[in-house]
């Protein structure tokens, strides 16, 4: 019976010493306190108001959401800064008649990241993501929105995970 506390106090010891190295999240330990971003300014050749507020605020958001690190406006820790590149409409498949059936949002998103406290962290990368939609659907209101959130939801995971979870 001895033994038997002895190793469930083991096992039990192990798992929660784990987890201080790792949590639910995905990240690892953080030797940071605070982080910034930076307006991500839209600097795409073809404009559509708006989407760099969105942005900005969209990894502001996930970065709250998934780490325990404080927002501020300078000074951060950790640093995002970046531009809006690219914001694109192409068809991507076309009918028997050869007229499309499909269209595709695509957005480009550069970002540089800095660690004040780890610099072999700091890069500067492209992120890219896009959504297909029906080409008789106008990419207006809803469709328009719907199609921001999917694309900076999965560009935004992407730059969380290349930065703190490095995956």
């Amino acid at each position: 019976m001895k033994k038997a506390y002895s190793l469930l106090l083991l096992i039990s010891l192990s798992i929660f010493a784990s987890c201080s190295v790792y949590n639910f999240t995905g990240t690892g330990k953080i030797d940071a306190k605070t982080f910034q971003v930076n307006f991500f300014n839209n600097n795409a050749e073809l404009i559509e108001p708006g989407i760099d507020r969105t942005f900005t605020l969209t990894l502001q958001d996930l970065i709250q959401n998934q780490t325990n690190l404080n927002l501020v406006k300078s000074g951060g820790d950790l640093t995002y800064e970046g531009e809006i590149t690219s914001y694109r409409i192409s068809p991507m498949t076309a009918t028997a008649d050869q007229r499309a059936a499909q269209n595709r949002l695509s957005i480009r998103v550069n970002v540089r990241f800095s660690n004040r406290k780890k610099e072999t962290d700091n890069f500067e990368k492209t992120f890219d993501f896009f959504y297909d939609y029906p080409a008789e659907q106008q990419l207006t209101g809803a469709t328009l929105n719907n199609a921001v959130k999917v694309i900076f939801e999965r560009i935004t995971q992407d730059i969380f995970n290349e930065s703190l979870a490095k995956w």
